[in-house]
């Protein structure tokens, strides 16, 4: 079955897990992104507090490097992999909840087709299910 085949109803989840699935990857590229700036971070920390209190210290500003304070560079890393680390847990919270809106997307679809398949739903999807109506007279 072609997805030009495909009723909208199941076109619009396909569609919809498609979205979530890009917003996955783009979650996770800039949680790899933000772990590997953190190791080089805490090599960068590591070198600078081996450094003796005499020793000349630069910064990158742009494309030139310029002298610093090493403290004041100690302070910059740090908060930058504080930040960072902020960073990556609200990324992977973001991941967890995609990640469960995914499941729930594919659960309906599978649900969705397997409802087509079995010739129940008649070309609509299957009823949502919902509370049950309640007697009268209560």
């Amino acid at each position: 079955m072609s997805e030009q085949e495909l009723p909208p109803w199941l076109r619009e989840q396909v569609s919809r897990l498609q979205q979530l699935q890009q917003n996955l990857q783009a979650i996770m590229m800039q949680k790899q992104q933000l772990e590997v700036e953190s190791v080089e971070t805490d090599k960068a920390l590591e070198e600078l507090k081996k450094a003796g209190a005499d020793d000349t210290v630069y910064k990158n500003a742009g494309s030139v490097l310029i002298k610093a304070k090493k403290d004041e560079v100690i302070k910059e890393l740090e908060e930058k992999k504080e930040l960072s680390n902020t960073r990556v847990m609200v990324l992977s919270k973001q991941e967890t909840r995609v990640k469960e809106n995914l499941k729930e997307v594919e659960s309906k679809i599978n649900e969705m087709i397997r409802g087509m398949q079995s010739g129940a739903t008649g070309g609509m999807p299957p009823a949502a299910p919902g509370p049950s109506p309640k007697p009268r007279g209560e």
